[in-house]
């Protein structure tokens, strides 16, 4: 099967020939049919996440057809297939609670296993995975990846964005946009913040109320301004210090920001204005995915029209141009999200 393998971090990916991966017992292995190119994959592409070395096969935001099934998966040969990029083991006190996505003991497909960046992926745990509604397309199944699932999780299950609040949101890329739609699906009026003049008018396109561009010495107050004195939540979905501050500053006290942007390698300590969080009465949440249970949830939502992610990708591409979006990630990349749909070249 094609693959595209990292060789060594920030050069192009090889793309080989391998040997197709074996079933595990519990799990399956699937024709991959679209995956996402995710920022989560630039971090591992960088070597700044810790889990990504060379010789792996990155991609975790993937929809497939089943091709094997393996004798303890409940799956069978043919079911389509979406998968949640953090595979809980189904067994510990988290799991069974209902917050699989906090499990100790998680495999994450493309972040430390071999992933969908191939033609086929062996995805272990098969009771995370659930079968793809026919109204909804693979492709789109894979743009929901980490960033939709992780946006939603932030606004429903964390911030409990309630209709008619005033939500910002930091950074107008793949997670942001989620947000943004989300954020309008729920009712809420949102207010989308970036530094490039694409990505802000694609956002107001797809349910931003209003956009400030982040290069404005004032966007701080600007955005104060259109919220009536600042949002009762804000989303930073950039990971990195200076839209977290922002994010700190644009809210009204006692408002909660939801820490979508994954910090990690140089990004994973950051000063921040704690002084800001405490005059105001701020609440922090973290929002790294989702509950794989709540997929019937969030495919209800999409099958009922109360919200459209087919805007979310930006570009089809085949597995050879997955280097070129991954170092696009290292300045404003474009609007939308790129998805693999070719995997023979």
């Amino acid at each position: 099967m094609k693959a595209a393998v990292l060789r060594e971090y920030r050069a192009p990916l090889s793309l080989e020939d391998r040997p197709e991966p074996a079933c595990p017992p519990d799990g399956v292995v699937l024709r991959v049919l679209a995956c996402g190119v995710c920022r989560s994959d630039w971090h591992g592409w960088t070597g700044e996440h810790p889990r990504v070395k060379p010789g792996s096969v990155g991609g975790h935001e993937f929809c497939g057809e089943v091709v094997e099934a393996g004798p303890q998966s409940g799956w069978t040969t043919g079911d389509v297939l979406v998968a949640p990029f953090l595979l809980g083991c189904g067994h510990c006190p988290a799991c069974r609670s209902g917050v699989e996505h906090t499990c100790p003991d998680m495999i994450y497909p493309g972040l430390g296993t071999d992933g969908a960046f191939a033609e086929y992926v062996a995805v272990p745990r098969g009771h995370n995975l659930h079968r793809l509604p026919e109204s909804l397309d693979p492709v789109t199944a894979a743009g929901l990846g980490c960033r939709v699932m992780t946006a939603w999780h932030g606004l429903t299950d964390r911030a409990a964005l309630v209709p008619g609040e005033w939500l910002v949101v930091h950074g107008a890329g793949g997670v942001g946009l989620a947000a943004v739609i989300v954020g309008r699906a729920m009712g809420a009026r949102v207010v989308a913040v970036d530094v490039v003049p694409e990505k802000l008018d694609f956002a107001r396109a797809h349910g931003a109320e209003a956009v400030v561009d982040a290069r404005d010495a004032d966007a701080v107050a600007q955005v104060r301004e259109i919220t009536g004195g600042g949002a009762h939540v804000s989303v930073e979905a950039a990971g990195i210090e200076p839209t977290l501050n922002a994010s700190i500053a644009t809210l009204r006290p006692l408002g909660r920001h939801v820490q979508c942007g994954m910090p990690i390698g140089h990004t994973a300590r950051m000063q921040i204005d704690l002084n800001g969080v405490f005059m105001k009465n701020l609440a922090l949440y973290g929002s790294k995915g989702m509950p794989p249970h709540r997929y019937p949830q969030l495919f209800s939502l999409i099958e009922s029209g109360s919200v459209d992610f087919a805007p979310m990708i930006g570009r089809r591409i085949a597995l050879s141009d997955v280097s070129a979006e991954l170092a696009a990630f290292d300045g404003p990349a474009p609007p939308g999200v790129a998805v693999v749909t070719d995997f023979t070249r």
